[in-house]
């Protein structure tokens, strides 16, 4: 058979089931059964209820004593449903785990026995009260006593191996791919516990957690394109945040407030790859009296952390990298050794016609449009990175490539700037912040040069950001990573790890 004609038979099968769930929908109506009822009595989660078995369980499930002093609720929703003609089975399930219910014409009564066989389906909520006993064969379960329908399902749920084959199919009904993929729902509780890692390794570090504008008139904080809106009530333009409040958190370090963090999330109008979305959530703190060399210390034992608590290990294969993040001190990369070794061009003394010859020669890609020496060299940066496992820091960036580090105290021409190289890729990003308001504006007009000569990644020139530093804010350090690294160490594609990713609309 045809993929079309095995579409189209899967869809006439569809469209019959539902017309028969919804019947079912009136039928219970017509017999007084609310198929959608607002309360639950539910006494434990099936978690509880196997974890105390013994003591709820009756010795003699045929003791109507034993019975009502052990009469439990459960709740959740039907898997399966098997009848064997006066007894049927049923494996229900919660958020915490799977028990087979039985369910008999004695116990529950024959009309009630007889609307849960002919009007319950597979995937429908239930409630169901009874209690634990053992099966002959050993199989903990519930006699079920009443039950009682919570929510009718007009679609089934799909099981594993068939339903959810179609990686976009999946991803666009993401409650399904939770529902039937365990290990899709384990994700997401890591990605929870990622992020209260993150959150508690700086609550106990004295940092306090901020909120800043997502709506900004000036972007700042990262090279990278936004996305453009209009305030209707204000009647002006206005930009989706590139950073997680990076400018805003550093007018709060001129404020006073010497350790601040966001986690929030963040938009960047620019293409879709392995590792990179168009929105995504990030992590940014700033430490008032700290330089970038106590942010690398402090970044090391961060990741450590956030390792061993999620994972529960130090090692990982990546993307066929093995990292290992318990060696003691992480490799450092200088940035311009590197490329003038590799590319023979040394960054803090070249033109951009020798950086186009240099990518030409070694076949790499390159944007024309807006072309100019810092996004020459940052491409053929972005292709020798490929090669490194890490952990290790990349140091020594020059300063047309970082608007808002400080310069080096032993080389002007370079920040006080590293990255965390994971797996071939740039995982997280600190450095000492620019404090001298004359420099950060003279830098800001340079971007703002590059931008009117075409570059729209440049930084916007925010002069109300230099009016804030003039007034005076302490030696910094600022970091920040993005739930790219959550999807390195899960060793999948960023998408994937998203809980409900952007889909194009289905024509």
């Amino acid at each position: 058979m045809s993929k079309k004609r095995e579409a189209q038979t899967e869809n006439t099968g569809v469209v019959s089931e539902y017309r028969d769930r919804c019947a079912k929908v009136a039928r219970l109506l017509e017999i007084g059964i609310d198929p959608y009822p607002p309360d639950v009595h539910r006494t434990h989660t099936i978690e509880q209820a196997l974890a105390h078995f013994e003591a709820l369980a009756c010795d003699d499930v045929h003791d109507d004593a034993c019975d009502d002093t052990h009469r439990i609720t459960l709740a959740g929703r039907l898997r399966s449903k098997r009848q064997h003609g006066n007894l049927t089975f049923a494996d229900l399930e919660d958020a915490t785990g799977t028990i087979q219910v039985a369910l008999s014409k004695k116990d529950v009564g024959a009309d009630a026995y007889k609307t849960f066989v002919k009007l319950v389906d597979q995937s429908d909520f239930v409630e169901v009260t009874g209690t634990l006993f053992t099966t002959k064969v050993g199989v903990r379960s519930l006699k079920a006593h009443t039950w009682r329908l919570l929510a009718k399902a007009l679609r089934s749920v799909p099981t594993q191996h068939f339903g959810l084959a179609d990686e976009e199919e999946r991803l666009r009904k993401r409650y399904l791919d939770i529902l039937v993929n365990k290990d899709i729902a384990d994700m997401i509780r890591k990605r929870s516990q990622f992020w209260q890692t993150i959150r508690s390794f700086l609550l106990e570090r004295g940092f306090i957690e901020v909120e800043t504008p997502v709506l900004e008139n000036t972007t700042g904080g990262a090279d990278a394109r936004p996305f453009v809106t209009h305030h209707n009530a204000l009647d002006i333009d206005v930009y989706l945040r590139i950073s997680a409040g990076e400018l805003w958190q550093k007018k709060l370090m001129v404020a006073g407030l010497e350790r601040t963090f966001e986690i929030g999330r963040i938009f960047r109008n620019e293409g879709v790859s392995k590792e990179h979305l168009q929105d995504y959530t990030q992590v940014e703190y700033y430490m008032a009296y700290a330089d970038y060399r106590d942010g690398m210390a402090m970044t090391q034992e961060l990741y450590r952390r956030i390792a061993q608590d999620v994972w529960g290990t130090l090692r990982f294969d990546i993307h066929g990298h093995i990292v290992d993040f318990s060696k003691e001190q992480w490799k450092e990369i200088d940035f311009c050794k590197a490329i003038k070794e590799r590319f023979g061009i040394d960054p803090l003394n070249t033109t951009s016609d020798a950086v186009r010859a240099a990518l030409e020669e070694y076949a790499i890609d390159y944007e024309e449009d807006g072309f100019n020496v810092s996004r020459g060299v940052d491409t053929l940066w972005k292709s020798l990175r490929k090669e490194i496992a890490g952990p290790a820091f990349l140091v020594g960036v020059p300063v047309y490539l970082e608007p808002l580090a400080k310069r080096s105290r032993d080389n002007a021409q370079v920040v006080e700037r590293f990255q965390v190289l994971i797996a071939g890729s740039e995982v997280g990003k600190g450095f000492s912040e620019l404090n001298d308001p004359q420099d950060q504006r003279e830098r800001f007009l340079a971007q703002q040069a590059l931008r009117d000569a075409g570059d729209d990644e440049a930084h916007m020139a925010d002069m109300e950001y230099v009016e804030a530093l003039e007034y005076g804010m302490p030696p910094t350090f600022g970091f920040g990573v993005s739930e790219r690294l959550f999807g390195f160490l899960m060793n999948k594609p960023l998408r994937e790890t998203q809980i409900f990713p952007l889909m194009r609309p289905k024509e």
